[in-house]
Protein backbone atom coordinates (compact mmCIF):
# COMPACT_ATOMS: atom_id res chain seq x y z
CA UNK A 1 0.00 0.00 0.00
CA UNK A 2 2.85 2.17 0.73
CA UNK A 3 4.33 2.10 -2.76
CA UNK A 4 0.58 3.24 -4.19
CA UNK A 5 0.85 6.35 -1.97
CA UNK A 6 4.25 7.13 -2.73
CA UNK A 7 3.75 6.47 -7.14
CA UNK A 8 4.22 9.28 -9.28
CA UNK A 9 2.39 7.59 -12.12
CA UNK A 10 -0.72 7.28 -9.85
CA UNK A 11 -0.68 10.52 -8.82
CA UNK A 12 -0.28 11.76 -12.59
CA UNK A 13 -2.94 9.48 -13.70
CA UNK A 14 -5.62 10.89 -10.47
CA UNK A 15 -4.41 14.31 -11.58
CA UNK A 16 -5.25 13.87 -14.74
CA UNK A 17 -8.53 12.36 -13.84
CA UNK A 18 -9.64 15.06 -11.87
CA UNK A 19 -9.12 18.12 -13.92
CA UNK A 20 -10.52 16.16 -16.64
CA UNK A 21 -13.80 15.63 -14.10
CA UNK A 22 -13.62 19.34 -12.79
CA UNK A 23 -13.45 20.58 -16.33
CA UNK A 24 -15.92 18.70 -18.13
CA UNK A 25 -18.87 19.10 -16.02
CA UNK A 26 -17.89 22.94 -15.59
CA UNK A 27 -18.11 23.70 -19.44
CA UNK A 28 -20.96 21.06 -20.23
CA UNK A 29 -22.95 23.31 -16.94
CA UNK A 30 -21.98 26.64 -18.10
CA UNK A 31 -22.85 25.65 -21.71
CA UNK A 32 -25.76 24.85 -20.65
CA UNK A 33 -26.73 28.46 -20.75
CA UNK A 34 -25.06 29.71 -23.78
CA UNK A 35 -26.08 26.28 -26.09
CA UNK A 36 -22.68 26.92 -28.06
CA UNK A 37 -21.60 23.58 -28.27
CA UNK A 38 -25.28 21.60 -28.48
CA UNK A 39 -28.81 22.50 -28.31
CA UNK A 40 -29.30 20.70 -24.46
CA UNK A 41 -32.71 21.09 -24.57
CA UNK A 42 -32.81 17.90 -27.25
CA UNK A 43 -31.80 15.51 -24.92
CA UNK A 44 -34.27 15.51 -22.42
CA UNK A 45 -36.72 12.35 -22.42
CA UNK A 46 -40.03 13.71 -23.79
CA UNK A 47 -41.59 11.76 -20.77
CA UNK A 48 -39.92 13.88 -18.03
CA UNK A 49 -40.30 17.33 -20.21
CA UNK A 50 -44.10 16.65 -20.24
CA UNK A 51 -44.58 16.64 -16.32
CA UNK A 52 -41.58 18.99 -15.68
CA UNK A 53 -43.83 22.74 -13.82
CA UNK A 54 -41.35 25.03 -16.56
CA UNK A 55 -39.90 24.76 -19.66
CA UNK A 56 -37.14 22.49 -20.64
CA UNK A 57 -35.05 26.09 -21.13
CA UNK A 58 -34.93 26.54 -17.26
CA UNK A 59 -34.80 23.11 -16.59
CA UNK A 60 -31.43 22.93 -18.38
CA UNK A 61 -30.05 26.12 -16.60
CA UNK A 62 -30.60 24.59 -13.38
CA UNK A 63 -29.00 21.05 -14.54
CA UNK A 64 -26.52 23.39 -15.38
CA UNK A 65 -26.25 24.80 -12.12
CA UNK A 66 -26.03 20.79 -10.71
CA UNK A 67 -23.32 20.28 -12.96
CA UNK A 68 -21.00 23.43 -12.35
CA UNK A 69 -21.36 22.88 -8.73
CA UNK A 70 -20.29 18.73 -9.54
CA UNK A 71 -17.38 19.92 -10.55
CA UNK A 72 -16.58 22.46 -7.94
CA UNK A 73 -17.21 19.60 -5.33
CA UNK A 74 -14.76 17.11 -6.98
CA UNK A 75 -11.77 20.25 -7.28
CA UNK A 76 -12.45 20.51 -3.22
CA UNK A 77 -13.69 17.21 -2.02
CA UNK A 78 -12.20 15.12 -4.78
CA UNK A 79 -13.67 11.83 -3.37
CA UNK A 80 -17.12 12.72 -2.72
CA UNK A 81 -16.62 14.84 -5.79
CA UNK A 82 -16.21 12.06 -8.02
CA UNK A 83 -18.91 9.61 -6.89
CA UNK A 84 -21.29 12.22 -7.02
CA UNK A 85 -20.46 13.33 -10.63
CA UNK A 86 -20.31 9.34 -11.55
CA UNK A 87 -23.91 9.27 -9.87
CA UNK A 88 -25.03 11.87 -11.55
CA UNK A 89 -23.93 11.28 -15.11
CA UNK A 90 -25.33 7.36 -14.75
CA UNK A 91 -28.74 8.78 -13.92
CA UNK A 92 -28.46 11.59 -17.07
CA UNK A 93 -27.54 7.84 -19.62
CA UNK A 94 -30.44 5.81 -17.82
CA UNK A 95 -32.71 8.70 -18.60
CA UNK A 96 -31.51 8.73 -22.26
CA UNK A 97 -32.11 5.00 -22.81
CA UNK A 98 -35.53 4.73 -21.34
CA UNK A 99 -36.53 6.75 -24.27
CA UNK A 100 -34.07 4.96 -26.92
CA UNK A 101 -32.57 8.50 -27.74
CA UNK A 102 -29.20 9.68 -27.97
CA UNK A 103 -27.93 5.83 -27.06
CA UNK A 104 -24.33 7.18 -28.32
CA UNK A 105 -24.11 9.76 -25.76
CA UNK A 106 -25.76 7.48 -23.04
CA UNK A 107 -22.50 5.33 -23.36
CA UNK A 108 -20.22 7.73 -23.67
CA UNK A 109 -21.68 9.31 -20.05
CA UNK A 110 -21.38 6.06 -18.67
CA UNK A 111 -18.09 6.03 -19.15
CA UNK A 112 -17.58 9.32 -17.81
CA UNK A 113 -19.26 7.72 -14.91
CA UNK A 114 -16.92 4.78 -14.59
CA UNK A 115 -13.98 7.77 -14.57
CA UNK A 116 -15.21 9.59 -12.00
CA UNK A 117 -16.06 6.45 -9.79
CA UNK A 118 -12.23 5.54 -10.53
CA UNK A 119 -11.41 8.68 -9.64
CA UNK A 120 -13.27 8.58 -6.15
CA UNK A 121 -11.77 5.39 -5.45
CA UNK A 122 -8.44 5.97 -6.52
CA UNK A 123 -8.01 9.39 -4.57
CA UNK A 124 -9.39 7.08 -1.52
CA UNK A 125 -6.10 4.84 -1.74
CA UNK A 126 -3.40 7.37 -2.46
CA UNK A 127 -4.50 10.28 -0.31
Amino acid sequence: MESIKNSKSLLAVIRLLKYTVVIVPIVAGADKFTNLLTNWEQYVNPSIARILPFSTAIFMKIVGIIEIAAGIIVLKKTEIGGYIVAAWLTVIALTLLLGFNYVDVAVRDLVMAISAFSLGRLHKLAV
